[in-house]
């Protein structure tokens, strides 16, 4: 991915890519998108664009494997999360999930992450200690709670499931507040044109949709125009 399809990318929100796609692909139909409603700590903080670093984690129960087991995964999972592609986020799965209680993602880890060189986090588990995380590393998270439970790291660099998506490690993945996409790796050699393609054609229903003088009239011309643009 170049530094001009990146830039594209972060300046448009995610049901845009998500549309993008389908232009890319010259049909409808693409589902690699999370379902439901996620929670995301700065809404108007801008999209998240990485390649995903992937992991479980739990926080319901005491770990059963021996302390020096867990804490040098821990420490794994932290060089894990430093290396490869950039830019990259962390995408990590909750596995107590729909009954997630433990906020791995609160200002002490998501400063760290930031100055490991990630752009955000996407999880379907839980966030804290809003108005505290830091500037410029949004995380979309499925809850919002006060304790860290018992959180563990379990699994590093694995496929994970985030809101019915599955995302496997080293995926390009696009989040904001909407949601979650993976990009599909075949279009992203095409896909600035495409976003570029959609977003003018647009313009042919917002444009006049947005002038005083709009009538039914004008609005079956630009459907008519718009609907021959998009085929």
């Amino acid at each position: 991915m170049n530094e001009e399809l990146l830039k594209l990318l972060k300046s448009v929100d995610t049901p845009t890519v998500c549309n993008a796609i389908e232009v890319a692909e010259g049909k409808r139909g693409f589902n690699r998108f999370t379902r439901g409603t996620m929670l995301c700590s700065d809404p108007d903080g801008g999209a998240i664009v990485g390649y995903a670093r992937t992991a479980k984690i739990s926080a319901l129960a005491p770990p059963t494997e021996p302390a020096d087991v867990i804490k040098t995964r821990r420490m794994a999972y932290y060089r894990y999360v430093s290396e490869g592609p950039r830019p990259a986020l962390a995408v990590v799965e909750d596995v107590d999930y729909p009954n997630a209680i433990g906020a791995f993602w609160g200002e002490i880890n998501t400063t760290v992450h930031k100055g490991l060189g990630l752009s955000g986090t996407l999880t379907n588990g839980v966030m804290r200690d809003l108005g505290d995380l830091p500037e410029g590393y949004p995380v979309v998270a499925g809850s919002v709670g006060p304790s860290h439970g018992f959180v563990h790291v379990k699994e590093i660099d694995t496929s994970v499931k985030i809101y019915g998506l599955d995302i496997g490690p080293g995926e390009l993945v696009h989040a904001d507040r909407h949601g979650a996409l993976v990009v599909p790796a075949e279009t992203i050699p095409v896909l600035g044109d495409a976003i570029r393609k959609l977003l003018d054609t647009e313009q042919l229903v917002l444009g006049p949709a947005r002038e005083a003088d709009f009538t039914f009239e004008k609005f079956e011309a630009a459907w008519s125009a718009f609907e021959k643009a998009r085929t």
